[in-house]
């Protein structure tokens, strides 16, 4: 017995989510489908939760700062009313009747349970009780399925009590001491908000660096912040074993170097949900690490795909501009293919450090005429004014041969909000000439691209 629908969304993170209630609102009967938390690791276990904790850091860090340009002040840090914020503003507790209310208002119908595709246009839904609905879908069914915290083949690892983001976003202890491994942009934030509340942090990353896809210049600017916080940041190495005895991690590395802490962070890259999807009975690769999408995200006929499973990046802006993409293409509309050659990501760090497009290595290794523009924030006149905390770099790359920016770096204070304007050059491809010929607001932190563009050479 199966139950006729018009389209199933199987995976209500934020694309889902937003694919689902549009489908709803333009009239289809949609069936909703998650495991977990309708909304997804975002507002549950990500950005949102994280934002909150990066927030309450900087405001310790923007207070220690007070000294010397403001007079005398006395902070005592306190993780709990951050711990409140996080489980009664942010996540109701982790609840997401919120979200299933608002998916039902619009007419879909929501489910919580395991979904995987039983053939084209079929999907069944196992509930938590142990039934099992079918469903079949005359327009077919969109994968959202997103990712989870991946299992490192480290040895003794898996025996050990070590938090993922999911565990950290809901602790409300700190502990003394934290070992983080993974210096990528989760690792990153966790370390310096755990760092400026007082624990002593260490961070381990196996590449050269931390935040190895971004610039070298802007690696350097965050990794040297995290250290003026009393992290000890140490890259380039190997990490063997991971034991937990009597309350106590220890980390040893590949030089015999041991890290003891009383607690252990992994975040150190993702998973994506792919296993048992089903993707065999609609002629896809069930081994995959992606699902390949073409630019109106269809993976197969009536079958499309969103979000960080399409390996165009693992954010939330991502999956909610693919949702738009799909929505459209589900309901038969026009309008312009997806596009990635702009997109945006930031880590929020303080500094905030944001890139988008492509590096300079990535335009070289592509084989473009590359120039390249580098200005230190600190030396324009408002980081100067901004004094403490004013570091960064901004860092643009031309195509020469075309005259546009093909990519940019904004390492600084709002550095997220910077690079908006760069964004819009590299995603417009304004010419460089006429960037030249804006005017740029003084004293702003984003008049310094003025000076990026005329370092360009």
């Amino acid at each position: 017995m199966s139950t006729e629908c018009d389209l199933v969304v199987l995976g209500l993170g934020p694309g889902g989510e937003a694919l689902a209630t549009g489908a709803a609102r333009a009239g289809l009967r949609v069936v909703a489908v998650d495991k977990h938390l309708v909304g997804g690791e975002c507002p549950y276990y990500g950005c949102i939760p994280s934002k909150m904790m990066v927030r309450a850091a900087d405001l310790l860090a923007e207070a220690g700062r007070v000294d010397g340009t403001a007079g005398e002040t006395s902070v005592t840090a306190s993780w709990a009313p951050v711990a409140r914020r996080i489980a009664e503003e942010a996540t109701t507790h982790w609840d997401d009747q919120v979200a299933v209310d608002r998916l039902a208002d619009v007419g879909a119908t929501v489910l919580h349970g395991t979904g995987r595709l039983a053939g084209p246009g079929v999907v069944e839904v196992t509930a938590p009780d142990g039934s099992v609905s079918t469903f079949r879908a005359s327009r077919g069914v969109v994968l959202n399925p997103g990712t989870r915290p991946a299992r490192l083949p480290i040895e003794g690892l898996a025996d050990t009590p070590y938090w993922t983001n999911r565990e950290v976003v809901q602790v409300t202890d700190l502990p003394g001491s934290l070992t983080v491994i993974g210096g990528g942009p989760i690792g990153a934030e966790i370390t310096q908000v755990m760092a400026r509340f007082g624990v002593r942090v260490t961070l381990l990353e196996a590449g050269p660096r931390i935040l190895g896809p971004l610039e070298p210049e802007a690696s350097s600017v965050v990794a040297d912040a995290l250290v003026a916080d009393g992290v000890r940041v140490m890259a380039g190495l190997d990490i063997t074993s991971v034991a937990h005895t009597d309350g106590t991690f220890t980390v040893t590395l590949g030089d015999g170097q041991v890290v003891h802490s009383d607690r252990l962070l992994v975040a150190a890259g993702r998973t994506p949900n792919l296993d048992d999807l089903g993707l065999e009975t609609v002629g896809l690769d069930p081994t995959a690490r992606t699902i390949e999408v073409d630019e109106r995200l269809r993976a197969g006929e009536g079958l499309w795909a969103i979000g960080d499973v399409t390996g165009h990046g693992a954010f939330t802006h991502v999956s909610m501009y693919q949702s738009t993409i799909a929505l459209r293409d589900v309901l038969g509309e026009d309008g312009p293919p997806a596009s990635y050659h702009a997109l945006p990501h930031v880590t929020f760090t303080d500094p905030e450090a944001g890139g988008v497009g492509l590096t300079e290595q990535q335009a070289r290794d592509r084989g473009l005429s590359v120039c390249v523009g580098t200005t230190p924030l600190e030396q324009s006149s408002r980081g100067w004014l901004h004094g403490p905390g004013g570091a960064g770099v901004i860092k643009v790359v031309e195509d020469a041969d075309r005259g546009v920016l093909v990519g940019a770096t904004v390492v600084g204070p709002a550095g997220g909000e910077i690079l908006g304007h760069l964004a819009l050059a590299v995603h417009a491809e304004v010419p460089v000439a006429t960037l030249r010929t804006m005017i740029y607001a003084y004293p702003t932190f984003h008049r310094a691209i003025e000076s990026a563009l005329d370092d360009l050479s």
